[in-house]
């Protein structure tokens, strides 16, 4: 049977004409319209003919649409904006999602709104298109959990880790991208800002001492988790002018080597800019910021974003926490890097 109202969609990754590897659970943060085709051609035509008729409703902001195809039938499919083909030759997509041909519609945050037989095409885009924004899908506005803490850094502490990434200048942050059993690093086209890992020793001690006292009891108090492990702190530069500086949505520990971590902590250490906010698409088009010293701190299982810095330059410090369950997690994943060969970078 199809999913029931209210449930998770499951996650997986899939071929579509344009990606050979599309990771579904970065379509969340807008309306989602999954549409599994059924084997009778005159069924299926039908079905598609009722989905090209409103392609309109899909422009990737407010929903998308996705057909899921039994076969490689499909030849003179292409990606458009708001609509993808997923090829799920084996059926294992399906299966995953009842077996029946049907629709189904979800939420911002990948949960079960409606569903409706093949033969339902008119009532299920007619309910899209009467949709309100994704914002406010649950009827009125949507708080993401997240934690804002100000005063953690003094202004001398951040003008201090200010100073040091302007004497080295920083490189260009890359991404942790799945490469099997293997984390591998990677340069995304739109994930522009430059960062500095933090190792003087005098500024990593300042840093402990006031994350440990001022913000650890706070995540204590707000998400009832105790911080014990620091993966890593970056001092980092989003430059309007120079890099363009945006970072697209993507979540933090969807990968073997990152799956340790469990909350993002990103500290502002400066006022002087314009954008650079933090979104969380699943949880509407709000963003959240810090003052100077301040901190934000969000579960890594969520899709963020740090929006496009159009003026000035933000410095930040960027940091992962984890606690001694999750130190095992990234032990155990060390382990068998060093039994298979030289770890990625």
């Amino acid at each position: 049977m199809p999913l029931r109202l209210g449930l998770p969609a499951p996650w997986f990754t899939a071929p579509t004409p344009s990606n050979p590897e599309f990771v579904f659970d970065s379509a969340a943060g807008r309306y989602v319209l999954m549409l599994f085709l059924p084997g009778e051609a005159e069924a299926r035509t039908a079905a598609l003919r009722a989905l090209a008729a409103r392609q309109s409703l899909f422009d990737d902001r407010k929903a998308c649409a996705f057909v899921v195809a039994p076969d490689a039938g499909l030849e003179g499919a292409r990606d458009l904006r708001g609509l993808r083909w997923l090829l799920d030759r084996d059926g294992a997509i399906a299966a995953r999602f009842g077996g029946a041909p049907h629709w189904l519609l979800l939420d911002p945050t990948l949960r079960v709104m409606a569903s409706e037989p093949i033969e339902a095409a008119a009532a299920m885009l007619d309910r899209i298109a009467a949709l309100p924004p994704p914002g406010e899908h649950a009827g009125g506005p949507v708080t993401a959990p997240v934690l804002i803490a100000p005063r953690i850094f003094e202004p001398e502490l951040c003008a201090a880790l200010i100073g040091l990434h302007e004497a080295d200048g920083g490189a260009f942050a890359g991404v942790s991208s799945d490469g099997g059993e293997r984390t591998i690093p990677a340069m995304a086209p739109r994930e522009r800002r430059r960062d500095i890992v933090l190792t003087d020793p005098e500024l990593l001690e300042a840093v402990t001492v006031r994350l440990e006292r001022r913000l650890f009891p706070l995540i204590k108090l707000g998400f009832g988790f105790e911080v014990t492990r620091v993966e890593r702190h970056l001092v980092s530069c989003y430059d309007a002018a120079a890099d363009d500086a945006v970072f697209d949505a993507r979540r933090d520990n969807t990968t073997p080597g990152t799956a340790h971590r469990r909350f993002a902590c990103s500290l502002n250490l400066n006022a002087e800019f314009e954008g650079g906010d933090l979104r969380l698409p699943e949880f509407g088009p709000a963003t959240y910021r810090a003052p100077p010293g301040g901190a934000v701190v969000h579960s890594c299982a969520l899709m963020g974003e740090a929006t496009r810095v159009t003026s000035g330059r933000r410095y930040a410090l960027l940091s992962y926490f984890y606690d001694e369950d999750a130190a095992k997690v990234r032990e155990a994943y060390e382990a068998r890097m060093a039994a298979t060969g030289p770890a990625a970078a």
